[in-house]
């Protein structure tokens, strides 16, 4: 795998790559991104409200953990003296992301918010399916998305909160020359896994000059990435924020919610099961809505959950990585 942790992210820019998983019984999910230029960070709004800023200002590893017994999450920003990057390797703070040609392991040690507890755990991912697929989101390529492992294997082994699962998860990347808002109004996305060894993804995008973009790939092992008719978008419940959320699933079948995982007020991610071509899904569910973002009163939410580091950590070092 290439993910390019070191590539160049221009002023107002970003660049961050996701992971996801749902355990094999169920009961278990994970989301972990790291950021170049943190996306949602209400620190580099106001900074690029002033003028142009450095995107390596505004780092942060957001891990997201779900499960019985409710969920933790951590997103905490940092600056530029905290983040090391070379080709294969991302390091903030305590946090590392490492890619071999064959392994993405990520080992995160992170303060969750906005309740103080220690978040600390390995997470291996082993690709079943590779891509080297890039697909522009916007009509003048200013946004893009990769999908780098749309479907693996993935080994969870937390130390704080102590547990193991395995399950079935997914690597992806995203990359832009400005900020999200400016290009885009709302997406819905999704990815499924299905027990022949496939995987799905469907991503619908509302740009900001009016358009629309649906895509919809199929992703096999040692197969070419396959353009599928998705199913008809139908829609979700809003969120408690009464945020308006859709999901596709077969003509006379609806999408159901199993958990709302995260629910904030301009975005949410849940599991929710449909029926694609067919066969059904278990979907990882997110919706977006940037025009939420923009707002100055969300932004003012946001410090709640998303703190800024006062001061900068040493870097963890190549031989600390389990």
């Amino acid at each position: 795998m290439t993910p390019t942790f070191d590539q160049p992210v221009p002023t107002n820019g970003y660049a961050w790559w996701y992971v996801d998983a749902f355990s094999d019984d169920g009961r278990y999910g994970l989301a972990i991104i790291a950021f170049v230029g943190s996306v949602f960070s209400p620190y580099y709004a106001a900074a690029r409200r002033r003028g142009a800023d450095d995107p390596t200002r505004h780092c942060a590893i957001n891990v997201a953990l779900y499960g019985l017994g409710g969920g933790h999450w951590s997103m905490t920003e940092r600056g530029a003296p905290s983040l090391a990057r070379t080709p294969r390797r991302y390091v903030l703070g305590r946090s590392v992301l490492d890619c071999s040609d064959t392994q993405l392991t990520v080992a995160f040690d992170e303060i969750a918010a906005p309740w103080p507890r220690r978040l600390r755990g390995v997470v291996r991912l082993v690709p079943d399916v590779r891509t080297n697929a890039d697909y522009a989101l916007d009509a003048a390529a200013r946004h893009h998305w990769r999908p780098i492992a749309p479907q693996a294997h993935v080994e969870v082994e937390l130390q704080e909160p102590a547990l193991r699962w395995r399950g079935v998860g997914y690597f992806d990347h995203n990359r832009g020359t400005e900020p999200l808002e400016a290009a885009f109004v709302r997406w819905n996305w999704a990815r499924a896994h299905f027990a022949d060894g496939t995987a799905a993804i469907t991503y619908d995008t509302e740009r900001r000059d009016g358009s629309r973009q649906s895509l919809a790939l199929r992703f096999a092992p040692g197969q070419a990435v396959q353009p599928f008719a998705p199913p008809p978008v139908q829609p979700l419940p809003r969120t408690r924020w009464r945020l308006a959320r859709e999901a596709r699933s077969d003509l006379g079948t609806a999408p159901r919610l199993l958990a709302s995982l995260e629910d904030g007020p301009f975005y949410a991610r849940a599991a929710v099961a449909a029926q694609w071509n067919g066969a059904p899904a278990r979907l990882m569910h997110e919706a977006l809505s940037l025009d939420r973002f923009r707002r100055r009163w969300v932004q003012a939410l946001l410090p709640f959950r998303m703190p800024r580091a006062l001061r900068h950590l040493p870097l963890r070092a190549a031989e600390e990585l389990p």
